[in-house]
């Protein structure tokens, strides 16, 4: 254990008793020897707190009192964190087997490294495995044309966070993107191509239900970047290709969210901004212009289901948290 570095882990949750203990497990079954582990609970009125408390023997420490949202909570955790390295799991995804270990490697292994993420799968509230998520060592550039990274896959230095500064409450839906931004400016970030964490699906997600509104909260960020000074000159070299990133992640969400109309209109925005930054998502745009999404609960079911036998082979990964 003295030569593992300390990893502080935060799991924020509010009325999320359905699918909270399934996050805990994926946390404590980890068997990273030099874990610190809290939970900050809002208030749950479902039954969360009973779940914790079976847990809280194997907790450094948690509370379930109100706060001011999401940012809030994690904020909570982040100022008690004493770990060398940090991450946050929300209380609807989990991490996969021996990530713990695997991150805290990837992250000895390359000292400059100021965070690390991998790959990850996506699961329905059944724990269904529906698709596989995979990233690429975006940088700095990539992450201003909102080349998305796996939140839960993320594992930051503390050192990086602190002089980076914490969660910014004025975002609800890309906090985690603005942060990431602010850290990449202080160092490299590094990538790891193996899966790390399943984030879940389900239509109490903010990704599920407030789908349209992340396209406003992009240009927000967007607004922001202009504004930095560390970020203008960067910015504006690649205008044009952030515009595209902009509303083809706009597109994403919009897409996923069953609106393929207003999603087809952000991506010939996007076409218009950077055609070769756009054309990267052709597969999507392909899916809205065959009428996949279109008319059709059934056909999109249809879809689903298909995406779900792919990807099942993946199944068993879960196995461990039954």
């Amino acid at each position: 254990m003295s030569s593992l570095p300390r990893l502080s882990v935060i799991t924020p949750s509010y009325n999320q008793a359905a699918f909270l203990e399934m996050t805990l497990r994926s946390v404590l079954r980890q068997d990273y020897p030099n874990l610190e582990y809290m939970v900050i609970d809002g208030a749950s009125t479902d039954g969360s707190v009973a779940i914790i408390e079976r847990y809280a023997s194997q907790l450094a420490w948690w509370v379930s009192e109100q706060d001011q949202g999401q940012a809030d909570a994690i904020n909570k955790g982040f100022a008690r964190a004493t770990g060398e390295i940090v991450a946050w799991i929300n209380s609807d995804d989990v991490y996969l087997q021996g990530t713990l270990q695997k991150a805290v490697e990837a992250l000895q292994a390359h000292p400059q490294w100021v965070m690390v993420h991998g790959n990850m799968l996506s699961i329905d509230a059944h724990s269904q495995v529906t698709n596989e998520q995979v990233f690429g060592d975006w940088g700095l550039d990539g992450l201003m044309r909102f080349q998305i990274i796996g939140q839960p896959t993320v594992f930051m230095r503390r050192k990086a966070l602190a002089k980076a500064g914490f969660l910014d409450a004025k975002f609800n839906l890309l906090l985690d993107n603005q942060l990431w931004l602010r850290i990449a400016q202080s160092g490299p970030i590094g990538h790891s191509p193996q899966l790390w964490a399943a984030a879940r699906y389900h239509p109490g997600a903010k990704n599920v239900a407030q789908a349209a509104k992340y396209g406003l909260e992009a240009h927000e960020l967007d607004r922001w970047m202009q504004s930095q000074p560390e970020l203008a000159d960067r910015y504006w070299k690649n205008v044009r290709r952030i515009h595209a990133g902009l509303y083809c992640y706009e597109a994403h969400y919009l897409l996923d969210g069953g609106l393929p109309r207003q999603a087809l209109s952000a991506y010939l925005h996007g076409l218009a901004s950077h055609p070769a930054t756009a054309l990267t998502y052709w597969r999507r745009i392909a899916y809205i212009l065959a009428g996949v999404f279109v008319n059709t609960n059934n056909r999109r079911e249809r879809y689903l289901e298909q995406r779900k036998r792919r990807y099942a082979r993946y199944q068993s990964l879960l196995e461990y948290l039954q």
